[in-house]
């Protein structure tokens, strides 16, 4: 089988341009159309504007990340049959462009959640983390959270207040940013007030339902997939565990495999990404990799170091708790792909390092960290295959 490297890309407004991206050794493209709002569908002249402007870079978009799934899908209420026949409009039109692998989540409310975007490491580089005890502090003492106790041990309470009560208002402020007001590829952000109202929304909606709400979409759309030839991939949790009272449902190996069978359809796939299934330490990832490489339509291959606390932060691409080799291993041995068979793979998120430090930069998606972590994967791919033949 073949990896095809990509490169997230957020349009003309990216720091990132489509000529730095053509330096860095990736030949396609991961992008979206932002600014068209969850729910309503892409036309095809929307979509041929992008498609023209990454060709004419010498470039191809590869990879849909993500076509957003409107809040109303997952709980299944209001207008979710309007947006569902949107959402089957927008693959139609999609394959209508030959772009034919689209990436999205089920993750309600909010998408990646991160508590500090410029964790300091030993060397001098910025990394990405979640941190319990900060997450703790701002769901019990800014957000205040509806029975949010229910939710930490008495340990955790203790060491959240603490945590709190030595910030000061900038602290508060920036922490509470970070979480609500919008990462890059996530949601638009919210006031802290409409935060607690989109929260309210599942209030009775747990992890049975939610999947349930799950199911019914796939239902609905991959009928319309598997006629237009469009992979569909669902991106883990991240973090794979329950945050805000929100329920989670893919996040470990038995919700990939319940999710597969269900809609059992070579067009239900997943996105492997290896930094949010690596944030549990249940997750036997080169194992899942294995098991479902034939499911797999794309590939997010990042590490993560793992705290004893339950936090973790973003390490180099060969290093932490993610098992990055073993995954490609994995997938590249895998006797369910023929040699012909491709996966788009890209460096996922990358550390504040070099010249980008203090630059304007999208949260994980400085250039330089990112080149660093698509080098080593390259390498990685090489020295297996040396040992494969």
């Amino acid at each position: 089988m073949k990896l095809k490297y990509t490169w997230r890309w957020y349009g003309s407004e990216d720091p990132v341009s489509l000529k730095d991206i053509r330096q860095t050794g990736a030949t396609g493209i991961v992008t979206a159309l932002h600014h068209i709002p969850a729910g309503q569908a892409w036309s095809v002249d929307e979509i041929q504007k992008r498609k023209r402007k990454i060709e004419a870079g010498g470039l191809r978009w590869s990879v849909v990340e993500s076509v957003p799934v409107h809040e109303d899908i997952k709980q299944r209420s209001g207008n979710y049959k309007t947006y569902i026949q949107n959402y089957q409009q927008t693959l139609r039109n999609l394959s209508l462009c030959e772009i034919r692998t689209v990436c999205y989540n089920f993750m309600p409310v909010l998408d990646w959640t991160r508590t500090h975007l410029k964790h300091p490491l030993s060397n001098g580089a910025y990394a990405l983390k979640f941190d319990k005890t900060a997450f703790a502090a701002f769901d019990l003492f800014i957000l205040n959270r509806m029975n949010a106790q229910e939710d930490y041990s008495n340990s955790e309470i203790q060491k959240a207040e603490s945590y709190f009560k030595a910030m000061r208002q900038e602290s508060i402020q920036q922490l509470t940013d970070t979480i609500i007001a919008g990462l890059p590829g996530g949601h638009k952000g919210y006031s802290l007030k409409a935060f607690k109202e989109m929260l309210s929304l599942y209030l009775g909606i747990g992890s049975d339902e939610l999947k349930a709400n799950l199911y019914y979409f796939l239902e609905q759309v991959i009928p319309i997939a598997e006629e237009h030839k469009v992979l569909m991939c669902i991106h883990p949790d991240d973090p794979p565990f329950p945050i805000l009272g929100l329920p989670r449902v893919v996040s470990k190996r038995e919700d990939i495999s319940q999710l597969l069978n269900k809609v059992d359809s070579k067009y239900n796939g997943i996105t492997f990404c290896t930094g949010s299934l690596g944030a549990r330490a249940d997750n036997d990832l080169q194992a899942m990799a294995s098991e479902f490489a034939d499911r797999i339509h794309f590939l997010h291959l990042r590490s993560i170091q793992r705290e004893s606390d339950g936090s973790f932060y973003e390490a180099d691409h060969l290093e932490g708790d993610s098992n990055t080799v073993g995954v490609m291993k994995a997938v590249l041995e895998s006797p369910k792909l023929d040699e012909d068979h491709m996966i788009p793979v890209r460096p996922d998120h990358g550390h504040e390092i070099l010249d980008d430090i203090g630059r304007k930069t999208n949260a994980g998606y400085s250039c330089i960290g990112r080149l660093k972590g698509l080098s080593e994967l390259r390498g990685m791919e090489q020295g297996l295959r040396v040992n494969m033949t």
